[in-house]
């Protein structure tokens, strides 16, 4: 790609202004006791700017989530095709985390982005609009899965059950990490493997182990962290398994 022109670098360096200044404003004094107006004061700038860049004050507060978001797509788009969907979800969000921190940081500090992620947590109006997108960043990653199985996302529901199963542990993995002490990024990222480390355990039909303790069914296999949703044919998790010529009843 060849590189942008000048016109083009300023009107990233803009973008990426307000994003900044609009997050810094949102982290420090609140998302709804925030204008468009403060903002764009604080830029330098006019409305009729701002509105150029984006289409309300909302969409600004999600920008670096919605690149975030970018990213791990595009990363599940290049897991290699031998991959089980969930191995590949579990892959294509630890390889972001390993690289995303670079990309946050030509736009906004990372731990303003990591301040805003917490903000989103604990703002009604900005969680619903949280859980509507990752409503449909699920449908769009279910049908990536279903692309890569060879199945039909409508008629299969393997796809969209084996999404909300990470979703859900990815959700569970942000709510942990803002209680907790350490808010960086390899804090999140160490979390999130952790937790989806436990994802096939937690699914197993029975958690109990009769000779180390109650506990025992939660510890994530080594070798193979999807492994309780994969190992037996006649399990409660067969029904995850993607197979092409498999389709659901």
């Amino acid at each position: 790609m060849p590189a942008p022109g000048l016109r083009e670098r300023k009107k990233q360096r803009t973008r990426d202004t307000l994003i900044r200044v609009a997050l810094e404003l949102f982290t420090a004094q609140g998302y709804e006791r925030t204008t468009v107006d403060e903002i764009v004061d604080a830029v330098e700038v006019s409305q009729r700017t701002f509105y150029r860049y984006f289409s309300s004050k909302e969409e600004a507060a999600f920008a670096v989530q919605h690149m975030v978001e970018e990213r791990f797509i595009g990363a599940l788009g290049e897991r290699p095709p031998g991959e089980g969907p969930l191995d590949a979800m579990r892959n294509a969000v630890l390889s972001s985390w390993d690289t995303v921190g670079e990309a946050i940081a030509e736009v906004v500090p990372v731990e303003l982005y990591l301040r805003t992620f917490r903000l989103i947590e604990s703002t009604p109006a900005l969680l619903a609009v949280h859980l509507r997108r990752s409503t449909e960043m699920e449908e769009t990653i279910a049908r990536m899965i279903a692309a890569r199985e060879g199945l039909d996302v409508d008629e299969d529901p393997r796809p969209r059950i084996a999404v909300a199963a990470f979703s859900g542990v990815m959700r569970v993995t942000g709510q942990m990490w803002g209680r907790g002490t350490d808010q960086s990024l390899e804090a999140i990222r160490a979390l999130t493997e952790r937790y989806l480390d436990h994802l096939g355990a937690a699914l197993a039909p029975d958690w109990r182990d009769r000779d180390t303790g109650p506990a025992a069914g939660l510890r994530a296999s080594p070798h193979d962290p999807a492994a309780g949703l994969q190992a037996s044919p006649d399990g409660p998790a067969a029904g995850l398994r993607a197979s092409p010529d498999d389709t659901a009843p």
